[in-house]
């Protein structure tokens, strides 16, 4: 199954799921998708129709979306 990761406001990858590497025998989850684009799961949250998905469940889905987190800091100093 091809596989389209959608990344907001980036780029746009299609992924073979029978290319990407796995732990084992198993199914590729969608951190394994991740690790395939180079983002962390910690970086980001992985969407399937709008819905939020755990990084350690196997692709069942055709299109995702990723969006990164945003980290915060402290406000700077105003003068």
């Amino acid at each position: 199954m091809r596989v389209t990761v959608d990344v907001k406001g980036e780029d746009t990858h299609e992924i073979d799921l029978e290319s990407v590497p796995t732990d084992g025998d198993a199914e590729p989850t969608y951190q394994d998708l991740l690790c395939e684009i180079e983002l962390s799961p910690h970086e980001v949250s992985v969407l399937v129709d709008g819905r939020p998905v755990p990084e350690d469940q196997p692709v069942d889905s055709a299109e995702l979306t990723v969006l990164r987190l945003i980290k915060g800091g402290s406000p700077s100093a105003g003068g």
